[in-house]
């Protein structure tokens, strides 16, 4: 198939989403937003803020030495994409079940910014359950745009200063922190991916919010282009000999995309002025027809000054990924 009617197309401005929810696509591990694209260019790479605490919040006993109380220190936390600072609080109140029975307590932080700790129901026994919900001795829902920073269990109806050892602050079981689980945005999808998926631990059985602001980019055709290479990885084997026997190994390597394309002056084309810049380009094979190969990485150029010929660049793409195919 010849490639005279190919078109090439590259980054050259972007539509930005200001801090927003990402929606869960069903399995609370990939979270979906509504560009198809993440650009990397400078100054709209994505800004991915789940909720959870970031700093702080420790939980101890009340240091007043007073019964049912703790002390919670100051924090810092992503709720709804906004960085929220929460001021320190001592005595805070903690309810005992109503008989020797077990109870399990949620301290949380609310949308507002305020310490809220939500009681669960007392248990029928002094078995502490796993589950959330609003059933004899289950964990409290953490609200839905609210984080859970701890927990208190007690099995005890008797008035008494609370323990260490009735406080819980186990990150991913106990306390919601913004980081975990690991996640990482897929650019070419426009998705954010969690490694496990997020707890189901908020009201309604959903997992914690969230939030991102970022850029989809814009394409322009870049005239008099051609010799698109994408980034794609090789793999090459290298052998050791050994007594009666050869030992083999592979290893691959990612190579740069590249392209040519002939300029106006050389100086001030658009192309040029993007030097530098991490940047999506879109190569059609043919322009009326939807496949396409998208590439992503920063923009490097070597031009050439010909005297009686139109100034040239040879553009390369250095991608940290490879290139994607798309049917649409």
């Amino acid at each position: 198939m010849s490639n005279e009617n190919s078109i090439l197309k590259y980054e050259s401005g972007v539509v930005p989403t200001s801090m927003s929810a990402l929606s869960d696509s069903g399995d609370r591990t990939n979270f979906t937003s509504d560009a198809s694209l993440f650009s990397e260019s400078s100054g709209n790479a994505p800004d991915i803020r789940p909720d959870g605490l970031l700093t702080g919040g420790v939980v101890v006993p009340g240091v007043s030495g007073s019964n049912d109380v703790v002390d919670i220190a100051s924090l810092t936390c992503y709720l709804a994409g906004v960085n929220t600072s929460v001021t320190a609080s001592t005595d805070e109140a903690i309810a005992r079940p109503a008989t020797a029975v077990a109870k399990t307590l949620s301290i949380q932080i609310t949308s507002a910014g305020a310490i809220s700790v939500v009681e669960g129901t007392d248990a029928a026994d002094t078995t502490f359950l796993e589950t959330r919900g609003t059933g004899a001795g289950q964990i409290p829902y953490i609200l839905v745009g609210s984080i859970e920073i701890a927990q208190v269990r007690l099995l005890s109806d008797t008035a008494a200063p609370i323990t260490s050892a009735e406080i819980f602050q186990t990150i991913g079981t106990h306390l919601e922190k913004s980081d975990f689980p690991v996640y990482t945005a897929d650019n070419a999808s426009g998705e954010v991916n969690f490694d496990v998926a997020l707890p189901a631990s908020h009201t309604g059985d959903v997992a914690k919010g969230v939030f991102a602001s970022y850029a989809e980019p814009v394409f322009t055709e870049q005239p008099f282009a051609n010799d698109f290479v994408p980034s794609e990885t090789s793999f090459s084997v290298s052998s050791e000999q050994v007594y009666g026997a050869v030992i083999g190994s592979s290893s691959s390597s990612l190579g740069q995309g590249s392209f040519t394309a002939f300029l106006t002056n050389g100086i001030t084309d658009n192309i040029i002025t993007r030097k530098g810049e991490n940047l999506w380009f879109q190569y059609f094979q043919d322009r009326n027809k939807l496949p396409h190969i998208l590439t992503q990485g920063k923009l490097g150029v070597t031009r050439a000054f010909g005297a009686s010929d139109n100034p040239s660049v040879a553009c390369t793409i250095s991608s940290s990924v490879e290139s994607v195919e798309r049917a649409a």
